[in-house]
């Protein structure tokens, strides 16, 4: 779920950067009572993601606007494919047109490359997970994206869990005495994550009582060796190295999740345009 009052707040970010004090080429070149039709369309087949957020863009503008949809985001939408007819204040829309394209086109994106990471693992019983190689300031966007893409995330931020990783370890002296400090100082409902990327150490993350063992970097090899010797006493998630063409043979090792940053960090933009009507 989006957090829609943080969203707002985001939009005026988004607005002054490119706006700065008024758009003057809309100034000079429509009259200030001119009313507008437009069509948003898809110019290639996409899932959608943030039809609220390019609406909440111009109503900013404009609040009277209207923007009329019969698509849900999650929903597939084929080439040359309306997505939305929105009116209102010319002058307002033209200003509002490119942040809320930008949006839309980043988030459908997201969702897109998501989608496809889903179907590569159907039938494993993997779940796809995010991870915070976000955009700065878009992270509550691109992680809602991933979810209208069937992906599930990670954590949003760095108080949603405990992940002990190398250098936390390294720090605390050993796996063991890293997992019984964050059982000491964690809230009572926190989970624990542990990196490992030997099989000595899955060992080790086990007997300290890790709520969760993530498999960094590892072999399939090695990867269903940790499933074995895990036992399913608690879940284990794959990371690292995972591609499009590679994460069908570690969803096959047996893993429970598998986390992938390119979702986020890698998706390429849709094309959508808005067309007058």
């Amino acid at each position: 779920m989006l957090d829609l009052r943080k969203v707002d707040q985001l939009i005026d970010l988004w607005l002054n950067e490119d706006v700065n004090y008024y758009d003057l080429t809309a100034r000079i070149m429509v009259d200030d009572d001119a009313i507008a039709k437009f069509r948003m369309n898809a110019r290639e087949p996409i899932i959608l993601s943030g039809l609220k957020v390019s609406e909440m863009i111009f109503k900013k503008l404009d609040p009277e606007c209207n923007f009329l949809t019969d698509k849900k985001d999650g929903d597939r939408v084929e080439e040359g494919e309306t997505i939305a007819f929105i009116s209102g204040n010319a002058q307002s829309l033209l200003t509002a047109e490119r942040v809320a394209l930008n949006l839309i086109q980043r988030m459908c994106g997201i969702a897109g490359l998501t989608a496809q990471y889903v179907e590569e693992v159907a039938g494993t019983g993997v779940t796809l997970l995010d991870s915070r190689k976000t955009t700065p300031g878009l992270r509550i966007l691109e992680k809602y994206a991933v979810a209208c893409g069937g992906g599930r995330s990670h954590r949003l931020g760095l108080d949603n869990g405990i992940m002990l990783k190398d250098n936390h370890i390294a720090v605390a002296g050993s796996i063991a005495a890293a997992v019984r400090r964050a059982k000491a100082g964690a809230p009572i409902l926190t989970k624990i994550e542990i990196e490992c990327d030997r099989l000595d150490q899955v060992k080790e993350a086990l007997e300290s009582g890790a709520d969760v063992i993530m498999l960094d970097n590892m072999s399939n090899e090695d990867m269903v060796k940790a499933v074995a010797l895990v036992g399913k006493r608690v879940p284990l998630e794959c990371s690292g190295s995972v591609r499009l063409d590679t994460i069908r043979g570690k969803a096959e090792t047996g893993v429970d999740y598998i986390s992938v940053g390119r979702i986020t960090q890698s998706a390429t933009c849709v094309d959508i345009g808005i067309d007058s009507e």
